[in-house]
């Protein structure tokens, strides 16, 4: 006899009493009562209820929670079970061995761990609803930027990991032997998107990338998800900007079409993304916060401060910072035409925390020649990277969003590793 097609936890409640179902997941909690258990059952789509009478002759044998089961029962209307519904006179077949205690209670509301044993555990801990719901958030934010990217126009692409030199110059990079050679681990895919934006004019990418620098801080990691987008034939730093505030609208706007159950369960606060973000030059940011004059950059109290002042003064969670100096930026940064120390760049504070950087690059061949050597560097070490530009490359700009900084700012985490699956940093190689 054919078993009847799997049923999820969350179609339970549509199913006609009386129905032969079968359901397949977690063992998630036992209460094993005189006469009865109840058994709780985990898939992908959320909990079912599964009631098992048990007498001297036909004691119930329930398998230890997380154990991986097949349940074939019967639909039975509950009002008290979750969605209404619950399955009796079950069958419960073990598909696999008893699973062992795990870590942490995951079918407790709350984790009381402390990270290390969340990160240390992430395989497992990862089941726990909280930190589930935490990366639907973040899958359905990718959803969004993809989405938004694909209606306008942009192709995906996705660029090598392995790369011959570093793409920041003067930036720390992770070196590996390449069959005798040394190559690095790639810290972003600039180079490589801003040649294909001669391909197909508007190109985006996300993935993987790499940074050596040895930050031990709660907001970096040493690999994090990148989100990358760059475009020709732009006017100037202030259409890449727009072309973010689409972006960030897209994954607002996917996070409460796509994941509204993991909204329901963390609950954040979803900003508002503005028709137009609030922008400020760098030379007044520092005068706001009253930092000296020739400060080359925001320190992270700079930003708070900011934060603060963005949503005090426009009532925005998002503020753009335009204008920083040209000498901290990178080379193919394109530079404010009206004053060459500032540059066509901005970041992006999400909350008072910078969660983009972008801007204007350069795309004249010559300008990049004459860029590097006045920085002190050989154009020729960047000979794969510059023929491009000899053959022609329209004005262009781009931005990058790192998804774990995104993801932990919108749940106000206090550590990036909340967000990140397995992350990456100074001492974590594992798992």
């Amino acid at each position: 006899m054919s078993r009847p097609p799997r049923t999820l936890a969350t179609e339970l409640g549509t199913a006609a009493p009386g129905t032969t179902v079968t359901l397949m997941g977690h063992v998630h909690r036992r209460r094993i009562l005189s006469s009865v258990t109840f058994l709780v059952l985990r898939d992908r789509s959320g909990l079912a209820q599964v009631v098992l009478h048990r007498d001297a002759e036909h004691p119930a044998v329930v398998p230890p929670e997380e154990t991986v089961v097949r349940v074939t029962g019967t639909v039975a209307a509950n009002p008290q079970a979750p969605g209404g519904a619950e399955v009796v006179s079950p069958r419960i077949e073990v598909l696999g061995e008893p699973a062992e205690t795990p870590p942490v209670e995951l079918w407790r509301p709350t984790l009381t761990a402390g990270l290390p044993v969340i990160l240390d555990h992430a395989a497992v801990t990862w089941r726990h609803a909280t930190r589930r719901a935490t990366w639907e958030l973040a899958a359905a934010s990718l959803r969004g930027f993809r989405e938004t990217l694909d209606a306008a126009g942009f192709r995906e692409v996705h660029s090598p990991k392995l790369v011959e030199s570093a793409t920041e110059s003067g930036a720390d990079v992770f070196e590996v032997d390449y069959f005798g050679r040394p190559a690095f681990l790639a810290q972003s895919p600039q180079f490589y998107k801003q040649q294909l934006v001669g391909v197909f004019e508007r190109v985006y990418e996300i993935g993987p990338v790499f940074r050596a620098e040895p930050h031990d801080t709660v907001r970096h990691l040493a690999e994090y998800r990148s989100l990358d987008v760059e475009f020709g034939f732009i006017e100037d730093h202030r259409d890449v900007l727009a072309c973010l505030r689409e972006v960030l609208a897209g994954m607002v706007s996917a996070i409460t079409s796509y994941a509204p159950e993991a909204v329901d369960v963390l609950s954040p606060a979803i900003p508002v993304v503005p028709d137009s973000i609030p922008v400020i030059h760098f030379r007044d940011a520092l005068s706001l916060v009253g930092a000296p004059e020739d400060e080359p950059d925001l320190a992270p109290e700079h930003e708070r401060q900011l934060g603060h002042w963005a949503r005090d003064e426009h009532g925005s969670d998002f503020l753009a910072v335009e204008g920083y100096p040209m000498a901290k930026r990178p080379f193919y940064t394109h530079p404010q035409p009206s004053d060459p120390r500032w540059s066509n760049s901005f970041d992006l504070l999400f909350r008072g925390l910078e969660l983009v950087t972008g801007g204007q690059r350069l795309h004249r061949h010559s300008d990049y020649v004459s860029a590097l050597r006045a920085r002190g560097e050989d154009p020729d070490d960047y000979a794969a990277y510059l023929p491009a530009f000899a053959h022609g490359i329209p004005p262009h700009g781009g931005f990058a969003i790192g998804l774990e900084r995104w993801v932990a700012r919108l749940i106000e985490a206090g550590n990036v590793r909340e967000t990140a699956l397995f992350p990456r940093d100074m001492h974590r190689l594992a798992p």
